[in-house]
């Protein structure tokens, strides 16, 4: 007689707790959302408050476990403080980030440090805290940078932007090795242009927004929905064999 057929893997993040930043609108709200329909309890981080009580409340409504924390991630002493003051998350959603196109010739120092620092710099401390937490207390789990097809890949007026998304997928991958004994996996999340609040006003330009069709082999912009099944999936023991590496979901980008 055999074994038998395997086990699927649940999908459901039911127990564990997840810190997701830059949660008050677009894709960091939607992924609180995502990671509370699957049963996660969240914590939900970005400067404004008043947007995140808003998310956390509508997450509440229809059933799921969220609570809102004003916080700069950008203020390492202050993500260190949240950190250490709760008990420790089993998911990381990396998301607040931010972007500023332009040609390379114009970029300024003060565009290149406020990109920079938040996509890059703010994500590295704040998994630091998080893990330092896990390791600490013997929790496995796992960090989702929210990375960008443009961390694959260049285009035009995104020089700083393709920079910071580059640096964090060399980040997830040296982060992995590091944590990988300690049973906690780091994977990046990787959508082409969706929309947003944040690029919904660079949508809005028929030149620009054909110039993405054309490069979408799906022929059509993503939504936030599109990405939500890829975060459950890294986030939870679905993947557990999987760290290190990329998901992207970017209607086939950069297939050619």
């Amino acid at each position: 007689m055999g074994e038998g057929l395997p086990v699927s893997p649940s999908f459901r993040l039911d127990g564990k707790r997840a810190l997701v930043t830059g949660a008050g609108r677009g894709i960091g709200a939607a992924s609180g959302a995502a990671l509370a329909d699957a049963g996660a309890a969240v914590t939900l981080v970005a400067r404004s408050i008043e947007e995140l009580a808003e998310t956390a409340a509508e997450i509440r409504r229809r059933g799921g476990q969220a609570e809102a924390r004003a916080l700069d991630v950008t203020d390492v002493a202050a993500v260190d403080r949240l950190v250490a003051a709760e008990p420790p998350f089993e998911i990381l959603v990396n998301n607040a980030g931010t972007n500023r196109p332009k040609s390379f010739h114009e970029v300024t120092e003060d565009d290149f440090d406020a990109v920079m620092d938040l996509n890059v710099r703010a994500a590295f401390f704040v998994a630091r805290a998080v893990s330092r937490k896990m390791v600490e207390t013997g929790t496995r789990g796992s960090i989702v940078n929210m990375s960008s097809q443009m961390g694959h890949v260049g285009a035009p007026n995104r020089t700083i932007y393709c920079c910071s998304k580059f640096a964090l997928e060399g980040l997830t991958k040296a982060m992995a090795l590091d944590l990988a004994p300690c049973g906690i996996r780091v994977n990046t999340l990787c959508p082409t242009f969706i929309e947003t609040p944040m690029t919904r006003p660079f949508l809005l330009d028929e030149t620009f927004r054909a110039s993405v069709l054309a490069k979408i082999k799906l022929g059509r912009v993503g939504q936030v929905e599109d990405i939500l099944g890829g975060l459950v999936y890294l986030a939870g023991d679905a993947s557990s064999m999987v760290t290190g590496t990329s998901l992207l979901i970017d209607g086939g980008w950069t297939a050619d």
